[in-house]
């Protein structure tokens, strides 16, 4: 296993078109790459910003845009993890994380709906059910996405299957207070999980209406001890850090919250 991993997330501001946003990975995904980095994360929701009709852009895993970032994450000798839809049953869709690069190939459907603040997810959307680890430039990367990270269990589950990094894709609502508890939340994560988090929002978008979440920006690196590694603002940009995952064994053996936890029935 290796030992560090350079990762950069990629702040952006999807819009409605989706050829338009595989633009914006491509231009990022380069950028990462020429930053030195093995991994660039995208925020939830990078296919097609929140907001309208999602579902009649819904396209499977094998469709023409997820093979367009399959192709430029070839292209750059990059992993990519995108947020997009895909097709579920009953007329609806699922939220689901691309991870694709050299030697990756995986999916993970966002299991925690984003049914709050006056914000229905379920409505058109089925939830996963099963987390996600996937071995990247010899890391051991879980999977969550945006709401999901409200929900210390699955993280705690992310630890116990030994995960180092855990990357949340998201696409944050605002509101008041809403960055604070973004910045706590991430935090908070890597405590309870012991390892690194790496979450990646949508940048604030100029105008926003409604109650669908598009986004505050404030994408943030956390270390397993809850310390703030770098953050970016609410504007368009890119993150670059280096995981040192020799921190995640140090941090186990003198916090071994996931050993001494203790499990309570329902």
């Amino acid at each position: 296993m290796s030992d560090t991993i350079r990762v950069s997330l990629a702040q952006i501001t999807s819009g409605e078109d989706p050829a338009e946003n595989l633009e914006l990975i491509d231009t990022h995904a380069r950028a990462a790459a020429d930053a030195g980095s093995s991994l660039v994360v995208f925020p939830e929701a990078t296919m097609r910003c929140f907001g309208g009709p999602i579902r009649k852009f819904a396209q499977p895993l094998d469709g023409e845009w997820a093979n367009a970032v399959r192709e430029i994450a070839s292209d750059v000798g990059i992993t990519v993890v995108a947020g997009m839809f895909t097709p579920a049953a009953n007329d609806k869709i699922t939220n689901t994380l691309l991870v694709t690069g050299p030697g990756v190939e995986a999916s993970y459907d966002k299991i925690h709906l984003f049914d709050a603040f006056g914000f229905a997810e379920s409505d058109t959307v089925a939830p996963g059910s099963d987390p996600l680890m996937v071995d990247i430039s010899g890391v051991r990367v879980g999977f969550a996405t945006c709401y999901d990270i409200r929900f210390p269990a699955l993280f705690q589950k992310l630890g116990d299957l030994g995960a180092q990094l855990v990357v949340i894709p998201a696409s944050w609502g605002s509101g008041d207070g809403k960055i604070d508890q973004w910045t706590l939340l991430a935090r908070a994560r890597a405590l309870d999980s012991t390892t690194f988090v790496a979450a990646c929002d949508q940048a604030e978008p100029a105008a926003a209406e409604g109650s669908a979440p598009l986004g505050v920006g404030h994408s943030i690196v956390c270390s397993p001890t809850g310390q703030i590694l770098g953050q970016l603002d609410a504007t368009p940009g890119m993150l670059t850090i280096d995981i040192h995952t020799e921190l995640v064994d140090a941090v186990r053996k003198s916090l071994p919250v996931l050993q001494n936890r203790k499990h309570f029935d329902a």
